[in-house]
């Protein structure tokens, strides 16, 4: 059996910085509880490695109960800054590990809310770094006195259906200024849809993007080890956006396509493909893709 790893895969930078803030918080405390609002990364073992160690899981509702020598990370999604807020008002010790990227798109969104755009936003609407970002735009107009029109899509159809519904209400005119961004992990190919389904409707619009480039760089990655394999293992939290996309292009690309959280989930047929190909997800720690392999060796029955 040969094995060949994708050139890019696991720990994005923003997923690895607030990993390593999470565990040099852990090693520091000395007093109080470490806490991270909402789980830190989307990875099962990783989370539940962190939690043997006694980093908790803050929810909206517990933020009144801090004490101001407990200490609370900020993951790489962000926050809206009204909870950012509420944190700090506790007195207790913040750690921010936003993505740098997604701090950009915080600002970037508060901008064009400050100057009345209507914003078409593409990404999941149940995602912790659309809220954040769509709250610092609710900040941004209401400080400006403007109405924020912050349009949620996730696809042409739905785009289509709430310029119709703009049209309609006399919210969007020829004369409207447009703007599209994006969650950084949304689809490319989506993204790209959009935008030339937006400048055919309104050549004027604005488009920028801010998908990461971490994004790019693995899809990349995984069409090119889809040609050199008979069948490829994508590795990650199974609620994880970018794995699960990473799985479908695994799955248009290749044979034998399978995504697992553990080595223990690896179909018994992979064990007797000649060459094996393996990617993870931007949250799925080395350790894990270290023992996929390690299992992969063992069991061959090449």
């Amino acid at each position: 059996m040969e094995i060949l790893r994708a050139k890019i895969l696991g720990f994005c930078a923003g997923v690895r910085r607030a990993v390593v803030a999470a565990d040099k918080a852990l090693s520091e405390n000395k007093t109080g509880h470490v806490y991270t609002l909402g789980p830190l990364i989307h990875n099962p073992q990783a989370l539940e490695s962190l939690a043997e160690r006694n980093l908790k899981i803050l929810t909206e509702n517990e933020i009144p109960s801090l004490n101001n020598n407990d200490t609370v990370i900020i993951r790489a999604h962000g926050v809206p800054p009204e909870t950012d807020a509420a944190i700090r008002s506790k007195g207790v010790n913040v750690i921010n590990a936003t993505c740098p990227l997604v701090t950009k798109s915080q600002k970037t969104a508060a901008e064009y809310a400050e100057k009345g755009y209507i914003i078409f936003f593409a990404g999941d609407k149940n995602h912790g770094e659309v809220i954040g970002i769509e709250g610092y735009a609710r900040q941004a107009a209401l400080n400006a006195g403007k109405k924020l029109n912050f349009i949620l899509i996730k696809d042409v159809e739905e785009l289509k259906k709430e310029i119709e519904l703009l049209q309609k209400n006399n919210i969007l005119t020829e004369d409207s200024k447009i703007i599209l961004l994006s969650q950084t992990t949304f689809s490319i190919k989506m993204f790209e849809l959009l935008k030339n389904e937006l400048k055919n409707l309104y050549p004027h619009s604005e488009i920028t993007s801010s998908i990461c480039p971490a994004t790019h760089e693995r899809q990349d990655s995984l069409t090119e080890l889809c040609s050199k394999v008979d069948g490829v293992i994508v590795i990650g939290g199974k609620t994880s956006a970018n794995t699960n996309r990473l799985f479908k292009t695994a799955e248009k690309l290749c044979k034998k396509a399978v995504l697992i959280e553990t080595p223990d989930e690896i179909p018994e047929e992979f064990y007797s493909i000649k060459k094996i190909g393996i990617t993870a997800g931007a949250s799925t720690p080395d350790d894990i893709i270290l023992e996929t392999e390690k299992k992969l060796i063992e069991n061959s029955k090449l």
